[in-house]
Order: C-alpha cells, then sequence, then structure tokens
C-alpha cells in the first residue's frame, strides 16, 4: 500500500482516513438544472465529501453520424447514437457557474472530468481543486498531460484498461508535473455485475502504481463498494440520483439519498472495523477477559483430600488457574479445605 497522502481542498486521502466519497452527478440531472442543484444538496446531507460533474459538448465528444460504429448496440443505451446520448447527458456550460456556487454555499467539493482541451481551460477559470480522468479518456495522453500540468491532484478511472495502459496514463501524468495521483478500480459496464467487479485488484493497485487507490463503482447498491473498502479502497466514486423512477440516462445504476447516506455511513464503518494488525485483547475486550474459563472447586474439597475431575472443572470465570494446567493438579491433595465455588491456586496444593 502507497503511503502517500493527497490533500483535495480541506480533505486528506490516504489509507489512513476514512474514505473519501464522491457523488457523480453525471446525466442524472435530467436537463434540469434546479435537479443538479437538489442532487447537490442530497450529496452533502448525506456526507458525502464531492460532487463530480462531467464537463464537455456532443460536439466535442463525438460527431452527429449514424453510422454503425457510432450506434450503442446493447446494454441500457442500446439503439441510440453516440451523439444523441451524450447531447442528453452533458451538463451545461452556462450551468457550471451555479453548480460551483452551490458547492461553496453547502461547503461540499465540486470537481469535473473534462474530455478535451477547452473544457480543461473553462474549468480553469473556476479553479477547480482537482481533476478526473474518465475511464475512456485514459488512453488520451495529451488530454492526461495538460490536465496533470496544472499541478492539482488528478484521479484517473482504469475501466477498460490494461496493465500497460494504467501505466502508461500514470507516467505520463507525473512527467506533466503531476504529483498526486488516484486510480480509481472500473469496469465499464453499465450496471456491473458484481461478478465483474474483481475487487482484488485493489490490494495491488497501489503498490504497483504507486498511487492512491479506489473505486469507481457501477453494481447496483452499495455491498461492493462497501467490500472496496475492506479491500483498502481510499477513494469511492457512485452514481447519484434523486429517484431512480424518474427515470434518467444514468438511473438505472444510480443510487438514491438514501443509499448514499447508507454508502457514507457504512463505509466508514468498514475502515474503522480494519483497525491494525495486532493480537492480544484490545481495550474494549478487557472487561471480558474475566469469563475467560479456569480451574474451580465444583464441590467442597477436605483438606488432605485429592483432586478429581469430579470435584474440579474448567468453568468460567477466570480467577482460577488455566484449564491447561488440569492433567497436572489431578491427584493432588488439598492442603486446606477448598470449598465450592473457590478457584484453584497453587497455594492450595500439595506441590510434592
Amino acid at each position: 500500500m502507497s503511503g502517500d497522502v493527497i490533500k483535495i481542498e480541506n480533505r486528506e486521502i490516504s489509507a489512513k482516513h476514512p474514505p473519501y466519497i464522491v457523488a457523480e452527478l453525471s446525466g442524472n440531472h435530467n436537463g434540469n438544472l434546479s435537479q443538479a442543484l437538489k442532487i447537490m444538496e442530497v450529496a452533502k446531507k448525506a456526507g458525502a465529501d464531492a460532487v463530480k460533474l462531467q464537463t464537455y459538448k456532443a460536439d466535442s465528444i463525438t460527431i452527429d453520424h449514424d453510422g454503425p460504429e457510432f450506434v450503442i448496440s446493447q446494454g441500457i443505451w442500446k439503439g441510440r447514437t453516440l451523439y444523441d446520448l451524450y447531447q442528453e447527458a452533458m451538463t451545461p456550460w452556462e450551468w457550471h457557474k451555479a453548480l460551483f456556487k452551490k458547492g461553496k454555499e453547502l461547503g461540499i467539493t465540486v470537481f469535473s472530468s473534462p474530455f478535451d482541451a477547452a473544457a480543461v481551460d473553462f474549468l480553469e477559470s473556476f479553479d477547480v481543486p482537482a481533476y478526473k480522468i474518465a475511464s475512456p479518456e485514459i488512453i488520451d495522453l495529451p488530454l492526461i498531460r495538460l490536465v496533470a500540468s496544472k499541478y492539482k491532484p488528478v484521479i484517473i478511472s482504469t475501466g477498460m484498461a490494461t496493465e500497460n495502459e494504467i501505466q502508461e496514463a500514470v507516467d505520463t501524468a507525473r512527467e506533466a508535473g503531476a504529483r498526486e495521483i488516484i486510480l480509481l478500480h472500473c469496469v465499464s459496464a453499465y450496471p456491473t455485475d458484481p461478478k465483474d467487479s474483481n475487487l482484488l485488484v485493489l490490494s495491488e493497485l497501489e503498490g504497483k502504481f504507486g498511487v492512491v487507490g479506489g473505486l469507481s463503482d457501477h453494481t447496483l447498491g452499495t455491498a461492493t463498494a462497501i467490500a472496496a473498502v475492506a479491500l483498502g479502497a481510499s477513494v469511492i466514486e457512485k452514481h447519484v440520483t434523486l429517484s431512480r423512477a424518474s427515470g434518467g440516462i444514468d438511473s438505472d445504476f444510480s443510487i438514491e439519498p438514501d443509499e448514499l447516506e447508507a454508502l457514507v455511513r457504512d463505509t466508514r464503518t468498514a475502515w474503522l472495523a480494519l483497525g491494525a494488525v495486532r493480537y492480544g485483547p484490545s481495550t474494549s475486550e478487557k472487561e471480558t477477559l474475566k469469563f475467560r474459563r479456569s480451574l474451580y472447586a465444583v464441590r467442597d474439597i477436605g483438606k488432605g483430600e485429592p483432586i478429581t475431575n469430579e470435584n474440579v472443572r474448567s468453568i468460567r470465570p477466570s480467577n482460577g488457574l488455566a484449564p491447561k494446567h488440569l492433567p497436572k493438579i489431578i491427584g493432588k491433595c488439598a492442603v486446606r479445605n477448598i470449598k465450592r465455588g473457590s478457584p484453584l491456586s497453587w497455594g492450595l496444593l500439595d506441590r510434592s
């Protein structure tokens, strides 16, 4: 695991800190600024650390074309052209001022995924505290180089990427000036089947690439994200909607406000539960130590009477000799009367 600590605004991010929770707005605004602002409000109320936007225009991410390669062939967006999908999902650029202002009012961090140089320049005007590279853009090294040159934390999703492609993206970011890099393990399937999540990669992500690791999660519910934190994820990114029933581009694999609140609570509980590698009783267990078993007289034993399995047993509590000594004391004689319910000690027995 990397020992790095990354700071976005006033929040430190590392394995030594509670998981950093990012609420992804994406296209769940459904073309309504008021809905986008409301999602920001519920994210803050739920305890999320940040809201992430996507900054692009349909014309900057694809072209208006209905050729077969421009039409989605499967999944929840089957039959739609890329241009039509992105035209609906985009966050209008004229909204950004209101969104960043809302973030400051709420006290929640706001940053974005730019998809071209114009978007980076635009976001710089808001003095964004970090940048996110979306999974499909991990191979867009010029875009990564430009983002990294701003000397801000760079978060990169790894969906679909090979180990070599991830290494190339990380190397490019570092060479261009990025010193704080977060890699988010990601499966670019919408929604993602948990069996395809392969969360075990999280155990080596930080060490292999020298970064802080996390998960961009597209599974339904919160269980996968909680498991990811247990495996070392320091960042969790999750799409958020006001209501899946209201529909929308990404609503099918997004979580609702109460689920986001549960996600924040349960991932932090999972992080707390990790603790450290240690043995022996914890502070909270010390009171319970007295309920361990030990050797007690379960019948009255007269002076000179031998110890047997009938008059001494291993029972709770723990004030007597440890149970491991039972074979050694069988046959020894009591040096004085021992009442039933008395703990056995060496001083009560003939040591010869």
